[in-house]
């Protein structure tokens, strides 16, 4: 079966659009099965937009509610994605930074 340059009409704004044989056997070789419904520049504006389904992007993402709490270090005001229960320490971005650079190089173990 040769292929032949095939016009589609997009679904979004109606015009035609051209579906090239390389487009086609682009397609093929990617197991492809179904005509684009979409013309080039409604799909780069969909994906632009994160329009397509099936994972999350930055833009559609809600705000994670934060919570205030003391530094259990150096006593400063610390905000933590999570609900201090008060039974386990909280660090500020500086505290838990040098703790868990201290607590990795101490963990190391020498070979000799």
């Amino acid at each position: 079966m040769a292929l032949s340059d095939r016009t589609l009409v997009c679904r979004d704004c109606n015009q035609d659009f051209v579906f090239t044989v390389g487009e086609q056997e682009f397609y093929a070789s990617r197991g492809l099965t179904n005509d684009p419904a979409r013309c080039p520049s409604c799909r780069a504006a969909r994906k632009a937009s994160g329009g397509y389904g099936g994972g999350r992007t930055g833009s559609s993402r809600e705000a994670r509610q934060m919570y205030t709490a003391t530094c259990s270090n150096c006593g400063e005001e610390a905000l933590v994605p999570f609900q201090p229960r008060g039974d386990k320490p909280i660090y500020c971005s500086n505290c838990y930074q040098s703790n868990s650079s201290t607590s990795r190089s101490s963990n190391r173990r020498s070979r000799w």
